[in-house]
């Protein structure tokens, strides 16, 4: 009896969504964690923080972001997951991202701009580092 009652105000107020038989309702932290998947930005709070395609800058405000801890290294330079890597590519890819990152660019910013720009400049000098070794890439690609 009381079921009924109350699924029909849920239903009423929103919460409940209609035509679905025995589905629970929503409850205020399920909805407001359901949105909060998404990577936002630390400066301007848009969505779409570090995961994005470069992971690097915020799309609105070009503030740089936090490392994504979850990145290894072979993507973030860009090759392939394998023995064999081009060093050609992998230095010219090396520059690039240095060139993105490095802290002496990033004198005029925020202190948490600066922050985050040593930690992409030592987590691309260490994925430099590791994938043109060829012994440092076989045992980074065995663990």
């Amino acid at each position: 009896m009381w079921r009924r009652r109350v699924g029909s105000l849920l239903r009423l107020w929103g919460f409940w969504p209609t035509g679905v038989p025995g589905r629970r309702p929503l409850s205020c932290d399920a909805a407001s964690q359901a949105g909060s998947n998404s990577p936002r930005c630390w400066n301007c709070g848009s969505p779409g923080g570090p995961g994005r395609e470069n992971g690097f800058f915020c799309p609105q405000c070009r503030a740089l972001q936090a490392p994504d801890p979850t990145r290894d290294y072979f993507s973030l330079m860009d090759c392939n997951c394998s023995f064999r890597v081009d060093t050609v590519k992998l230095q010219h890819r090396y520059q690039q991202l240095q060139r993105l990152v490095h802290p002496d660019f990033f004198s005029q910013r925020s202190q948490t701009e600066k922050d985050f720009s040593e930690k992409h400049s030592t987590l691309v000098n260490d994925a430099y580092k590791t994938l043109l070794a060829p012994l440092s890439r076989g045992l980074y690609l065995v663990s």
